[in-house]
This record gives C-alpha cells, structure tokens and sequence, in this order.
C-alpha cells in the first residue's frame, strides 16, 4: 500500500467493498455481467491487459462445442454471452441455457427447455443473450431467457427451473398483451433490460398480416407477473391513437415490436427502446398514417412504463426499415459542455444522436420530401423522411448502374445490368411498387443487430456494417405469381404465395437468412415440414394460426404430391382467435443482388467497419471487414463481406469483431482501423465478442454458429488469452 492509499482506513475499504458487493451481486472488476457489457450497450471494457503491443501473440485458450448444431436445417449461435464471478453462461443452437468455467472452458451445468423434443416440433427463435439479476441482499439470484414462446428463470448456481416464477419457472408470452394472440408468433430474440425487481422485455414477433403486437413489457422478477405495459400500437385515449387513420388498429394491427434489444440509464430511471415497423412490412394501405410508435426511440419511465418522449426516425415505414439495435447511451461535449445522449444506429446508414432528457436531435434533422409518393393502389406514403445533416452516413444509400462490381468480366456485368433492367433505381425511399426497385442499403442494412460499440474516453462509435444491394418487388395478393420452374396453379401454390413467397422467393430458391425449398423433401418428411410450419425454426415464425387444409395443401405444393391424396378434411377445425385484413399485395422475395460468380452486384467493400466522432459527427476513418480467401489469394485488395455481430472495444486500443463469412476474428487499431490481429475460427462467428479477466488473465471469447450466408453451420465458443 502506497502512502496516499494508507491514509482510508481498512474498515472503510471493507464496508465499500461490502455495499458494492450487495449492491452488485458478486459482480468483479473485470467481468461482463450485462448483455454487451453494461446497461447502456456500449460494448466497451476498461481491460488493456490485451493491447496493441501484445494482441499479435493471442493464442486459443480453450474451444467449447455444445454437441447440437444443426447441419442440415442451417443452426445458428447469435448470443453473446455474459460472465460473472468466473462463469460464462451462453445459450447453443437449440437454445440450450449452459454455465462454464470462464477460464478453462469446462462444463458445469446444461438447461435443455426442449428436452425429448424432435427437431421439428421445437420453436428455435434466434437468442442473442441472457440476463442475470440478484437480490441486493445476495442471497437470490436468477438467469432470465427466452427459449420458444416462454421465458424462463433458472438458478444460476444449478441449472434448475426456478418454480416460484411463473408456472413452474417459465412465462408464456403469448399471455398478458392485452389481445387475444395465442395462435400467433410470439418469442423474444434480445435478453431484457433489469431495474430493480422488474424484467422490462421486447418481442419479436411475425412481419406479416397476420401478426401480434409488439408490446413492451415490465415482469416481477420474484413472481413473473405483468407490472407494466406500453402499447406501441396506441390505443383510444393514449398519445399516438390518431397517427393512424384506422381508428380500429389497435385491435388488429401488429408488429411496432422491440426485437433489437434496449438500454438503460438506471440514474434517470428511464428506458430507450428502439421500435420496428407496422405490419405488414411493405405494404401500409391498411394502416395509413404515420403509425407511432413503429421505426421510434421511446423512452419510457422504466418503473411505470410511462411515455417520456420519442422520436420517429421513420415515418409510415414501407421498407422494413427496424431500428435494429439498442441505442448507446453517450456523452457529447459540446460548447464546453458535456450532454448526456443517446447514438441510434439504423439500416439506412443513418445516426441519430438525440438528448437523453427530451429526445431532441442534437445534430440538424431535415424533413426532406421523398422523390415520389404515388406508391401502390390504396397506399398513402409520407411525403417526408428524417435526414440527419451530421453524423454524416456510414454507408453509401445510392446505387446506379456505375456501381455494378468491376472485379468481374463484362459478361458478367451484362448478367447484372439484366438483373437490373426494368428496377427503379436513385433513392432509398421509393415506395414499394409492382415495377421492383433496388434496395440499397439492404434489407439488413446498413446496421444491423450486432450494434455498435460507444469507447467513452473519446467519444467516438464503431459500427460494422453490410453494402450489399437487394430488390423489392411487389405484386397483388391472390393471384400467382409468373414462374416457368413452377407448374400447377394450385391451392398450394397459392397458400405458399400468401404466406411462403416473401422469404423464400416466387422460384422457391430462398435468400438472405432463408434456404431454398426447391429439394425440402430430400431433408425433411411432410410430417417434420408440418412441425416446422406450426413451431418455426431460426428466421421463420411459426405458422401455427393457419388453418390444417392451408398446411397440408402447401406441404403437398413443396413435395409435389397431388393435393387430391394429401389433403386432410378438418371439419370441425377451429378458426384463428383473431380476424386479420389481408393485404393487397404481397413482395415476392428477399432477393439480394449477386454476379454470376455468387459476389455482390455493387463494387466493393461488401462489408465496412467505421469510426466516428460523436462530438464532431465526422468520420474518423472506415476499412473494409472481411474477405474472400479466392479473391485475396489472386490479389485483389481486401473486399469486405456480409457481416453479422458487432464490435467490442477496449482500453487496450483494441477493436475485436468477427461477425464475416470468412470464419475470422479480428483486432483492429481503434485510433486508425489498421489491422493488428486476426484468427481463424471452426465456424464463422456471427455474434458479438466479449472479454473478461479470470484471475488476472484476460479473454476474449466469440460464440461460432455460422449457418447464414451459405457457410457451414458449428456448434463452438473459442476463448482466446495471452500465452
């Protein structure tokens, strides 16, 4: 002990280290307690144990593998896992909840929510994490997460349901939305935000007509009960009710949902939420108006759920624009002045950085007219769109036929400029119209959910991001869409174009997230397709609330058998609890835009990583994140790829991120963007790092799912440490 430390009686240091160890809950300097890092998601640790002059010399420290990837039905692992006290608790890809020993890797106990369950008769949602509270008293403590429709409690010392919460350990969440939704998808893809004894908690839920409301709620941790709700679809009498021009909306209307996942200030006692769009996603005649609370920052009283203010970063959305990650909670200097705020990152490419007490900008937004709003028979697009003048974008949100990849032969280019011909092109908020449109950003953005990360030492946010063209393209319900691979005009022809068509394509060939359905049969019986239609797998929702007949007869379309021999008479079959307004019309597909050679149709990079000034709003520097081996072997600079995860930073002037297609982590220089670091992983790592220390030793662990972007599914969590 040095002369100034001596002078704190060693009583004093040890009522400290007791109050901040009741208060904490055996929390340590060092680990990771909270879903990406802390309450305000800014993915930042103070270790610098790991460092630019040391990271070079990273080896793998230890290699879990869960034993239940799914090869043939694509698994995936999204969660970043928390550590506390020494223990690294993580879910698989069958949402299986386990504990390990941080430092070692070693096994110590496993929770199965679907144990003796088929593959197909599970609802495996994707979990991108967990939550872990305990008492101030330390004597109880839980671990929240959601497996299928139900969130669970379980004892984080065993590994058991923990019976007094809910019924029996688990809440359905079908229940307490205030609307009778029990045959429709509901499950949770973000661990909830904890205040206090409450669990606050967003949904996912499904995207098109037929969909529950997003609903935020606040859950007693002890019992399981509902304390509080916020309905994001206003109902008569609460702010919002009028943005929408059906005043009965709020008894049908779905989505407006929190999948992404929120942040917490537990000084001001309030909640940011960023919100999704109105349901359907690109169709809005049947919900005019500008649909609050969709596509909003709310931020809401977290012990009450009272409304402080929001603000709407899109206005009638049309184009599945989500917010698709918590916003950071940042500081801005200014003028002399530090202002508390908040950093929301969006597909478009946009920031928006607003004042944590009122919700208004702190950087110009402009109300910009849109190109054109004449949009689809009985839709009514807005005339305007939000445009922050600063951050500046991350992303470029044009595309041309100038920006078609040059790293391919002319033949090549031809079969894009094909691909183009007849798609509107020049702005991102064209309304969704028959005659198809290039989609850039993407549908994934931009941003995406692997948020960004906030280094609060120098103000300045990190994010990864996709540039990657795609098409929209829409077409009237009830009728069949032109296919020359597709014969028979149907009943399950037509069930599939209502209700299959827009993930996995008008031919059946799937994209993004959604495999092809041309030789489902060869992988699944009807009987195995009939239990992923009713629990759904991965992206896709359940399709419980469609009638038998409608299942059977898609099954028999999918198979190729003759409907007449595999339809199945349900007389008596009850219909849906709920009565929803189909669309007009219908996208045909999430259809991204590729070269012969399978590469983006734009030139690169595919995928970047940017730093920017959040006092300034000005770029600090953007690199390409990832490549392709092929290409990097001929030559040709870094390209980029698809990526999904985000970044951690460190005080070590680290920057760790996986999240490419290559199956690679990286570290990069956080002050340049130079690359410092890379490792190789068994499968690629689409979930956010973390980092922690174990008795005086730092890791830096990624969970390796794969199983998107066409690469190989894997089942591992690989730690890597200083030798």
């Amino acid at each position: 002990m040095n002369k100034h430390t001596s002078f704190i009686p060693v009583s004093a240091l040890l009522c400290l280290f007791f109050i901040t160890a009741c208060h904490q809950g055996s929390i340590r300097r060092g680990d990771w307690p909270v879903y990406l890092g802390d309450q305000s998601r800014t993915h930042y640790s103070e270790l610098k144990d790991i460092n630019l002059k040391n990271v070079r010399n990273l080896k793998v420290a230890w290699v879990y593998h869960t034993g239940d990837a799914d090869t043939v039905g694509h698994s995936q692992i999204e969660c970043s896992p928390i550590e506390r006290n020494g223990v690294l608790y993580g879910t698989s890809p069958r949402l299986k909840l386990f504990a390990l020993d941080a430092a070692t890797g070693k096994d110590l106990w496993a929770f199965d929510p679907f144990q003796g369950a088929s593959g197909t008769e599970v609802q495996l949602n994707a979990n991108r994490g967990v939550t872990y509270w305990s008492s101030p008293d330390g004597k109880d403590d839980r671990l929240f997460y959601v497996a299928g429709s139900y969130l669970y409690a379980v004892d984080p010392k065993t590994g058991a349901l923990v019976t007094a919460f809910g019924k029996q350990g688990r809440v359905d969440l079908h229940e307490g939305l205030d609307r009778d939704v029990k045959n429709l998808f509901v499950t949770s893809t973000s661990p909830g935000v904890l205040y206090h004894d409450l669990l606050i908690l967003g949904t996912r839920v499904a995207e098109g007509g037929e969909a529950a409301p997003g609903y935020i709620r606040a859950y007693d941790v002890h019992t399981g009960k509902r304390r509080w709700i916020f309905h994001t679809i206003p109902w008569p009498g609460e702010q919002g009710y009028d943005s929408w021009k059906d005043k009965d909306a709020w008894k049908t209307a779905g989505g407006v949902n929190t999948w992404a996942g929120m942040s917490l200030d537990e000084k001001r006692g309030v909640v940011y939420v960023p919100t999704g769009s109105a349901t359907p996603d690109f169709y809005g005649g049947d919900r005019k108006g500008m649909d609050l609370f969709s596509d909003c920052v709310l931020a809401l009283d977290a012990a009450t759920g009272h409304l402080k203010w929001y603000y709407q970063t899109v206005h009638h959305d049309l184009w599945d624009r989500d917010l698709p990650a918590p916003p950071n909670l940042v500081t801005i200097h200014r003028d002399g002045k530090e202002i508390d705020a908040i950093a929301q990152i969006t597909k478009t490419g946009f920031v928006f950085v607003l004042d944590r007490d009122n919700g208004k900008p702190l950087f110009p937004v402009k109300e910009t007219p849109v190109p054109d709003t004449s949009g689809l028979q009985g839709e009514a697009p807005w005339p305007t769109q939000p445009i922050p003048e600063m951050p500046l974008p991350f992303m470029p949100q044009h595309f041309s036929a100038d920006d078609i990849n040059p790293l391919v032969p002319d033949s090549s280019r031809d079969a894009v400029l094909k691909q183009l011909a007849g798609l509107r092109m020049g702005n991102m908020f064209l309304p969704p119209g028959t005659t198809g449109q290039v989609m850039f950003p993407g549908f994934d953005g931009g941003a995406e959910w692997g948020g960004a990360s906030y280094d609060p030492l120098t103000q300045v946010l990190y994010v990864n991001a996709n540039q990657v063209p795609w098409a929209l393209t829409m077409v009237p319900s009830g009728t069949q869409t032109p296919a020359s691979s597709l014969s028979g005009k149907d009943y399950g022809h037509s069930v599939y174009e209502d209700h299959c068509m827009t993930c996995h394509g008008a031919d059946r060939k799937g994209s993004g997230d959604y495999p092809s359905l041309r030789t489902v049969g060869t992988k699944y019986s009807d009987k195995q397709i009939l239990g992923i239609i009713d629990h759904g797998r991965g992206m896709m929702p359940s399709f419980k609330q469609l009638p038998g007949k409608d299942k059977e007869a898609v099954v028999a379309f999918l198979l190729g058998l003759k409907q007449k021999k595999r339809l199945v008479a349900r007389e008596n079959e009850k219909a849906p609890q709920e009565s929803f307004p189909g669309a007009a019309y219908r996208m045909t597909g999430y259809i991204k835009l590729h070269t012969p050679e399978g590469y983006p149709a734009s030139t690169p990079p595919w995928g970047t990583l940017t730093a920017i000034n959040l006092n300034s709003g000005k770029r600090l520097w953007q690199v390409p994140l990832g490549e392709y081996p092929e290409l990097a072997r001929k030559g040709v600079a870094t390209t980029g790829t698809e990526n999904y995860g985000g970044a951690v930073v460190t005080a070590g002037g680290l920057l760790f991120i996986a999240a490419t297609l290559d199956g690679k982590i990286r570290a990069f220089d956080k002050s340049t963007g130079t690359l410092v670091w890379e490792g190789k992983l068994p499968a690629a790592g689409f979930a956010t790092p973390v980092t922690y220390a174990v008795n005086g030793k730092q890791y830096l662990v990624v969970a390796c799912g794969g199983g998107k972007l066409d690469v190989p599914s894997g089942d591992a969590y690989v730690a890597f440490a200083l030798p």
